[in-house]
């Protein structure tokens, strides 16, 4: 059971990281605006990125 739990998370963050990671959706962020220096689009970038490495640690690590 727990297992189909952790493979349902593990689907689920992956579409959600494709649909994050989708040219409309990086298109909003492509701004001339910064985030502590950085360009919106790299800070954006490397926040979903370690969100999503976060996540995947969290759903392996907890099986389930």
């Amino acid at each position: 059971m727990r297992k189909a739990l952790a493979r349902q998370r593990l689907i689920a963050g992956t579409l959600l990281a494709a649909l994050l990671f989708n040219a409309p959706l990086l298109w909003l962020v492509d701004v001339e605006a910064t985030v502590l220096g950085v360009p919106a689009l790299y800070a954006y970038l490397f926040a979903v990125w370690g969100g999503f490495i976060a996540f995947l640690a969290w759903v392996v690590e907890r099986g389930g």
